[in-house]
Formats: C-alpha cells, sequence, structure tokens
C-alpha cells in the first residue's frame, strides 16, 4: 500500500506539472518542497510538545498521539502554501524554455517534487500511533533485525529523512544536527511502536521523562558481561529473541549482535512526576525498544549534538548487583520511589559497538537529555548497582525472585549531582520544547 502510495503521489505531481506548469515553476517547486520540509523536520517537536505537555487536560487527550503527525503535516503546509505562493506571484509571467526542454523538465522536476512529497508523508504517518502494518512493515516483530530494514519504492521515506540530516548537518546546521539527535530516524519511529505501545503510550507529558546522573556509564561487571554474551547467543540461535522467564515466553529486541561490543551499564532515572495515570502520556511504562543511547565514536568532539551517531537499544536491566534481568516491559510506579522522591534510577545494559562511547539518552518520541561532562567512568569508579524490581503492587517478571530485596537508592551525591546535571544544555533545549526543567 505504501510503495502504491508514492506510485500516485510521484505521478500526479509529474502530471500536474507537465499540464500546469512550466520548467521554472516546476523547479521552484522542488525547491519549495525541500524548504517547507525544512521548516516541519526543525519544528514539529517543539510545536508537539505544546500539545502534548497539556495530555493531561481532556481536551487535548485525543490529540496527543497524533501530536506529532499533525504538527509534522500543520508545519509543511503552511510553509509550502506561503512558499508555493510567492514563486506563483514572481513567475506570474511564463518563461518558455523551448518545446523538448519544457515538457521533460516538467516531468523531470514533477518526479523529484513527487518523491520528496512521498516521502515527507510517509514520514509523516510513522509518527502516528497506527498498527505496525502500516504504513508500511518496516521490521518483522518476532525479529526485529536493526540492519536489515524493509523500505517502500524508491525509499522515499529515507530519502526525505536522509536529504533533511545532511543538511541539518552541513551548511543549514543550526545548534543541533539532526542526524545526532534522531539517527536512522526511520526505524526509531517503527520501534517505538513495537511490543504493547498501548501499555505505555508513544510519548510523555513530563518531557524530558528522564534524567541522567553523574556518573552515568560505565562498563559492566565480568558477571554481567558473560550474561550478557550468553544472551547474545541465544538471540543468535533462536531468530532474534530472548526468553525472560521461567514459563519460556520470549520477547523480541532490536539489538545487533554481529558486530563486536562491550557490555555497558548506563544509568538512567525515570522522573516520578513523569508517572501518569493515562498511558497515552505515562512516561513510567516503556518497552526495550523506545529506550536507547545515541552513541558516537571515541573523539567526537566537545559537541554531542553535531554531526551524526547511532542508535543503540538495552538488552536488560540489573536486578541485583550480578544479574541482569530481560523484561518486555519496564514499569515504573509509584510505589518505586521510596528513599527516591524526585527520580528512579535504573541500570540498565547496553552492548555498545566497539570504538563508540554514549552521549545522549532518549526515551520514546520526545524526551532526550544529555550523559553529563565527566559522566562515563571505569569500572573501578562505578557506583553501588542501581538495582530495580517491580514493586508488589503490580505484575512481576517470573524470572525475577519470589522475595526481591528493596532496590537500594543511589548516594546522595548522585542524586544531586543528576538534579544539576540531567537534562540538555541550553542550547538544546528546544529539542523538547516547554516544561523541560523541575
Amino acid at each position: 500500500m505504501a510503495s502504491l502510495a508514492v506510485v500516485l503521489i510521484i505521478l500526479g505531481c509529474a502530471a500536474i506539472q507537465y499540464f500546469k506548469g512550466t520548467v521554472v515553476r516546476a523547479f521552484a517547486t522542488i525547491i519549495v518542497t525541500i524548504c517547507a520540509g525544512m521548516v516541519a523536520f526543525g519544528f514539529f517537536e517543539v510545536l508537539a510538545n505544546v500539545f502534548i505537555s497539556r495530555g493531561d487536560n481532556s481536551r487535548y487527550m485525543s490529540l496527543v498521539p497524533w501530536a506529532q503527525t499533525l504538527s509534522f503535516l500543520l508545519l509543511f503546509v503552511l510553509t509550502f502554501a506561503i512558499l508555493q505562493t510567492g514563486v506563483t506571484f514572481l513567475t506570474r509571467h511564463p518563461v518558455d524554455l523551448g518545446l523538448l526542454p519544457e515538457r521533460i523538465g516538467r516531468v523531470v522536476c514533477g518526479l523529484i517534487a513527487g518523491l520528496l512529497a512521498s516521502g515527507l508523508l510517509l514520514t509523516a504517518f510513522e509518527m502516528a500511533p497506527l498498527s505496525l502494518s502500516y504504513p508500511y512493515p518496516r521490521f518483522d516483530p518476532a525479529r526485529l533485525d536493526v540492519e536489515r530494514p524493509q523500505g517502500v519504492l524508491l525509499n522515499a521515506n529515507g530519502f526525505a529523512t536522509g536529504l533533511f540530516s545532511f543538511l541539518s548537518n552541513g551548511s543549514f546546521s543550526g545548534k543541533r544536527s539532526f542526524a545526532a539527535l534522531h539517527p536512522d530516524y526511520l526505524d526509531q519511529l517503527f520501534l517505538n511502536r513495537v511490543l504493547g505501545i498501548d501499555k505505555g503510550g508513544a510519548v510523555s507529558s513530563t518531557a524530558p521523562a528522564i534524567e541522567v546522573p553523574r556518573p552515568a556509564v560505565w562498563p559492566a561487571s565480568q558477571a554481567i558481561a558473560e550474561q550478557v554474551d550468553a544472551f547474545v547467543g541465544e538471540l543468535r540461535t533462536r531468530g532474534g529473541k530472548i526468553a525472560y522467564d521461567q514459563a519460556g515466553s520470549s520477547v523480541s529486541l532490536p539489538v545487533s549482535p554481529d558486530s563486536g561490543y562491550l557490555p555497558t551499564i548506563v544509568r538512567v532515572g525515570v522522573k516520578k512526576r513523569a508517572i501518569k495515570r493515562d498511558a497515552a502520556v505515562n512516561g513510567g511504562a516503556f518497552t526495550p525498544s523506545q529506550l536507547r543511547v545515541i552513541c558516537k565514536r571515541k573523539g567526537y568532539g566537545d559537541d554531542p549534538l553535531a554531526g551524526g551517531g547511532i542508535n543503540v537499544y538495552p538488552l536488560g536491566y540489573l536486578k541485583s548487583a550480578d544479574q541482569m534481568q530481560v523484561s518486555p516491559l519496564i514499569s515504573v510506579g509509584t510505589d518505586d520511589f521510596e528513599g527516591s522522591p524526585g527520580a528512579k534510577y535504573i541500570d540498565f545494559v547496553f552492548c555498545v559497538p566497539n570504538g563508540f562511547e554514549p552521549v545522549l539518552v532518549q526515551l520514546k518520541l520526545n524526551s532526550v537529555v544529555e550523559i553529563p561532562p565527566g559522566g562515563i567512568v571505569s569500572a573501578d569508579q562505578a557506583p553501588a548497582p542501581a538495582v530495580f524490581s517491580p514493586s508488589a503492587g503490580r505484575r512481576r517478571d517470573r524470572k525475577s525472585s519470589p522475595s526481591p530485596s528493596p532496590p537500594p537508592s543511589p548516594p546522595a551525591q548522585q542524586q544531586e549531582a543528576g538534579a544539576e546535571q540531567s537534562g540538555l544544555s541550553d542550547l538544546s533545549r528546544s529539542v523538547t520544547g516547554v516544561d523541560l526543567d523541575e
């Protein structure tokens, strides 16, 4: 269906330019489409957060799951309409370049404009809370092989997002690069809808819903590293799935075990104020595919928001100092905040590719925080583990022990450091718009 839509849009744009336009206007339409796409990509998150941050208000609740899609389309359509009106006014006197140049040029420009428009439209609908089959199944939910995504005809959406990522990282770059904040953006959008999105929602009304203390990143212990290797081996032999309980229930995880990696602990704090009753805006319930760290090559420089990056998804979290838990859903409730009034810290386990290091942590579609300076430490500087087990009032993972010890809260100095260092810098707070800091 998505490929058919791409064909119809491309052919429609080519036909309109052939019968109604000129070469000059057709070429101008390409420039207008690119500019409108840049405005939509650059500001849709800010506009969407205006609605998302008011998600607890019943008047806006129905808009929350569609906030990013509607904001993207609104910005694109308004910008396109304004610029195209200006083009029509400036080219009111037609310029004829000759019979063949006109006919061929109109069609070629129409095809390019149609490719861009169809790619932008598909990207917008991938932001929406649709079934995994719509607008097309990018991955097989039973095997989340992030190295082999499916595409549509001519890779229209990949072309559109790739073009904007290139522009945002080049001459048109601002304080932040789209390629750094959203590497493999189409993968992020699909994986954000995998594994029971109705239980946790695609966004959080508190943005960001997470914080990162200092220290935040360190190599996993030998015991955890051995478990990671075993789980990665299980991924390879079981078609991308891992058993997570004693009954043999399995979960597909978006990890890439084919290349060399370093088992790494990343401490993430889920804010208490992000816990909501309504699943559509709850920041405390999320799947492994909704949490990711953005990694860059070591020695990347001083600006984590410049250049590009790669996505790395968690394999599990620490349920004890020497044991990792795999779970299809991480659910933090108000009962988990004893001794941690501001945020519940959890140590997640990631397979960070060799030669890379984490620089950003992202949750769902609208929460992103930087790992603070000095947040990456060696194993001998690692703090006491921040273990996690679901509270007694909620469902436990059956693999967890029946009477888990209460999760220790991080040291006081870590909480203070998290409060001082969490969140984005002043230069990058426009990523998430309103309601950024506590």
